[in-house]
């Protein structure tokens, strides 16, 4: 499943991958910690042909001190931050870096998360060759930063490896509509202009969902590798956005805005497949009715055992039964 369309992100001249400019985005807020480890992280890659934009969103720590000195070392490396040195969020932040780059592709490396020196030389000869303008591939989850006797678990997105996706195809199979891991960030490869062409970051999303939004513009529409290859560390962290939001009983919040934002997408976009509206309102009753989404999901898991414990005509009562049960339509719109 390898597409033969050259690249809309074609090499300046030569050859050699290293002639596509790269832009590295590092948005950060108050990441004193590890924001250096980020940044070598990224002088650290074989690849040569790169520049690094630091967003500063806000930061009231040393970090803004850190990045600042980066950028004036390396001229590769350049410091912005909104006006005032106000907190925008995470989107606004990425949306003013996309604007600024120079890059053909556009990669992501928050201020806590590293690559390994191969990341770019990997990703971009692999996005060249397979003319995606989405690349995406498998990421450690970083446990062993702060204890030594974790592990490491590499997460590979859940699909198919090692090939091309086709749309709409992964909005039913990864995460948050499907069960499939999604891609991070920091393992993403994008064409520039194809990211704005699909109107980039939605800035009303400042720290929750803002990458699944993102990431499903170009399942929808786009097509998407996915690759096995591993060079890029996710650090887990306690204090993160999404284990905070869980501690705080906001992610379900998130969620159904989430939800709701991808409904009013796919309802503007005549392309869309028609089950991902069903598919939506399903997610949208399971938040707004738990109890009861509990008991048809307990129902559904143990049918085929009930199938083979009853006889033709306790099989069609069951079946009868279990159509009362479930939500109308009207009833999963409310």
């Amino acid at each position: 499943m390898i597409a033969t369309k050259p690249l809309t992100m074609q090499k300046k001249s030569g050859n050699h991958t290293n002639e596509l400019f790269v832009t590295v985005i590092t948005c950060f807020f108050n990441e004193e910690k590890y924001l250096t480890e980020a940044i070598e992280s990224v002088l650290g890659q074989k690849y040569s042909n790169w520049e690094l934009i630091l967003v500063d969103d806000g930061s009231k720590d040393g970090s803004t001190t850190i990045a600042k000195s980066f950028a004036k070392k390396y001229s590769k490396i350049k410091y912005h931050d909104h006006d005032g040195h106000i907190n925008k969020g995470l989107s606004a932040s990425r949306n003013l870096a996309v604007d600024l780059a120079k890059g053909e592709i556009i990669a992501f490396l928050d201020g806590d998360d590293v690559w390994l020196p191969d990341f770019l030389t990997t990703s971009v000869y692999t996005m060249l060759i397979n003319s995606s303008p989405l690349y995406c591939e498998a990421t450690y989850y970083w446990n062993n930063w702060c204890h030594s006797n974790s592990k490491n678990i590499i997460i590979p997105v859940g699909a198919d490896q090692d090939c091309i996706h086709e749309p709409p195809n992964l909005i039913f199979t990864l995460y948050p509509l499907g069960t499939g891991a999604a891609p991070c960030m920091c393992g993403i490869l994008v064409d520039k202009k194809i990211l704005q062409k699909h109107g980039g970051f939605e800035e009303n999303f400042k720290g929750m969902y803002e990458d699944q939004i993102f990431l499903s513009k170009f399942y929808l529409n786009e097509k998407v590798y996915i690759s096995s290859s591993c060079n890029n560390f996710y650090r887990q962290r306690q204090e993160s956005m999404v284990n905070t939001s869980h501690q705080q009983g906001t992610y379900h919040g998130h969620r159904y805005s989430f939800l709701n934002w991808l409904d009013e997408y796919q309802k503007s976009n005549p392309g869309s497949p028609k089950k991902l509206g069903k598919i939506i309102s399903q997610a949208q009753f399971s938040l707004k009715h738990p109890a009861f989404h509990k008991q048809l999901t307990y129902l559904k898991r143990y049918r085929k055992r009930i199938v083979k414990l009853t006889n033709k005509s306790g099989l069609e009562i069951f079946h009868q039964l279990f159509k009362k049960i479930q939500p109308s339509s009207k009833h999963r719109a409310s």
